[in-house]
């Protein structure tokens, strides 16, 4: 064996080293800074942004089962069936849950119609008040 194949060898041998302890320091470091978020932040981040982009709709809110509403609605022809979990933000559901049940405002994805919430942080879509006395809403947008 010559010097330069000694070399050639040697050279080769750290730079897989190098190679593999940058590989392992990548996904180390992936691992860290990809950390999972917990799925009520998710869904948090999903309402707000629903509510910020959001085409306005009319509904109808069929049941109230603990914190969940569900309600159906139309988009272009298609009908929805949809359930918004509130566990996390119960409190703003109205007081007199049977009240909710009935017309209401929601807001959808105009990309994707089946990602829609009635209620969230900043906005709700359940009627105020007495029903008898609230005047007709304007038509959807």
């Amino acid at each position: 064996m010559t010097a330069v194949d000694f070399m050639i060898t040697r050279d080769s041998t750290w730079l897989s080293v190098g190679i593999a302890a940058a590989l392992v320091l990548g996904l180390i470091l992936c691992k860290i800074l990809r950390r999972e978020i917990p799925h009520e932040e998710r869904e948090r981040r999903r309402r707000l942004a629903v509510n910020r982009s959001g085409k306005l709709g009319d509904g109808e809110v069929t049941d109230i089962e603990h914190s969940t509403v569900f309600y159906s609605y139309n988009v272009g022809g298609v009908s929805y069936t949809a359930a918004q979990d509130l566990f996390t933000v119960e409190e703003l559901l109205p007081e007199d849950r049977m009240s909710a049940i009935g017309p209401a405002l929601l807001k959808f994805d105009p990309r994707n119609p089946a990602n829609s919430i009635v209620i969230c942080e900043e906005w709700s879509g359940f009627q105020r008040g007495d029903r008898k006395s609230q005047t007709s809403r304007p038509a959807a947008r």
